[in-house]
């Protein structure tokens, strides 16, 4: 089905991503893979292209950018070339860390950190989950304490995406357990705090080159000026931002589930079984249409969302509806289309196969499936 999501203004950006992908990323991608480590330099690259941090206002160097329809292009454009370990590092900062630095942050704040976003030279996290605190984030057991002109800070994170290279990482910690929900908090740690140690970075079956990290706090002093919004609203903020990330997992899993249909398309035409194409085969004709329609379907619902972003009305179910959907979606036409490709698809150097693994993590982060379900579910019994 025809989209109608873009205008011309869009495509052409879409030539300058292409363009930058082809010299900066697809030559460098498999190797960064191979090394588990991203060359920091391609992110000043990026941004200068203005590959990202496109929302960051102009005072501070970015454009004021906030038509989320240029992230889809560089979502779709990354899939194209399967570099999903960039592809994440780009999304963390676009789609979670930048969004806190420019809604919260007072205007000292703004000045200090955003001009490194914008320029691509500071990289940053975002450290909510814990050993035993996934989605829940009202476990959180990471605590932080006034004293005098700091907070001290202590406690334990993992999973955290960049969060061994990572600059700035915003943190979740309790200031106050006895106030239930208002007891959160967010604060900005920078690279040399005292007491901030980072641990090893975590062997993840996917994504090798994006790295993930266990970060510790051991009586970190975090400066007062470096508490993000209000004490207290720690979670208000945290479920605030969740529409926007969940709407990056949606992009990024609608792209990357449309890239490797088309390649696994071609591969049937090109594939020869007893004699002729496998395409000739009903099953696998068959297979594809069913892939095609739900593809064209869900596209339809992501860009609707992306437009409802855009509006200010992408609701915290609506984002959650898609998130589950499109990722669980993606997980069950890669495994298809790797299917389809025989043992080739078992293969590092097919895209399918990378793609197999680097995208199953996408039903997990940003919140579970079951999450999910769970919050659209109270939404209808209310």
């Amino acid at each position: 089905m025809e989209r109608s999501l873009y205008e011309a203004d869009h495509e052409a950006y879409r030539e300058t991503v292409r363009e930058f992908l082809a010299r900066e990323v697809e030559p460098h991608k498999d190797k960064w893979d191979d090394e588990k480590w991203i060359d920091r330099e391609v992110f000043a690259r990026a941004a200068k292209t203005g590959i990202y941090a496109l929302q960051v206002p102009e005072q501070y160097g970015g454009s004021g950018e906030s038509d989320y329809r240029y992230r889809m292009v560089v979502c779709e454009e990354i899939a194209r070339i399967n570099a999903l370990s960039f592809g994440l590092t780009i999304s963390l900062q676009d789609d979670l860390v930048l969004h806190y630095l420019l809604d919260l942050p007072n205007d000292d704040q703004k000045q200090r950190w955003l001009p490194g976003f914008a320029a691509g030279e500071t990289i940053g996290a975002l450290a909510m989950t814990e050993p035993g605190t996934g989605s829940d984030l009202r476990g959180i057991r990471t605590s932080a304490r006034r004293d005098g002109d700091h907070w001290i800070l202590n406690g334990q994170k993992t999973f955290i995406s960049s969060g061994i290279m990572a600059d700035l990482v915003v943190v979740a910690a309790c200031t106050d357990p006895d106030a239930g929900s208002r007891g959160l908090s967010l604060f900005v740690v920078e690279r040399d705090t005292p007491g901030f140690v980072r641990g090893r970075q975590l062997d993840k079956i996917g994504l090798p080159a994006q790295d993930t990290a266990e970060l510790f706090f051991d009586d970190a002093r975090i400066p007062a000026a470096n508490l993000l919004g209000e004490e207290g609203r720690g979670l208000q903020y945290l479920m605030g931002h969740l529409p926007r990330e969940r709407l990056g997992v949606s992009a990024k899993a609608m792209a990357t589930t449309r890239a490797i249909y088309e390649l696994t398309v071609e591969y049937c035409k090109d594939r020869k079984a007893y004699g002729k194409p496998i395409i000739d085969l009903q099953h696998t004709r068959f297979e594809l249409a069913e892939m095609s329609t739900e593809i064209d379907i869900a596209t339809a619902y992501v860009d609707a969302s992306v437009l409802a972003y855009n509006a200010g009305n992408l609701s915290p179910v609506d984002a959650a509806k898609g998130k589950w959907y499109i990722s669980e979606l993606q997980k069950r036409v890669i495994d298809r289309c790797l299917q389809l490709h025989g043992g080739y698809g078992y293969m590092r150097e097919y895209a399918v196969g990378k793609a197999y693994i680097d995208t199953r993590i996408q039903t997990i982060y940003g919140g579970t499936t079951e999450v999910m379900k769970e919050i659209i579910g109270r939404d209808i019994a209310r």
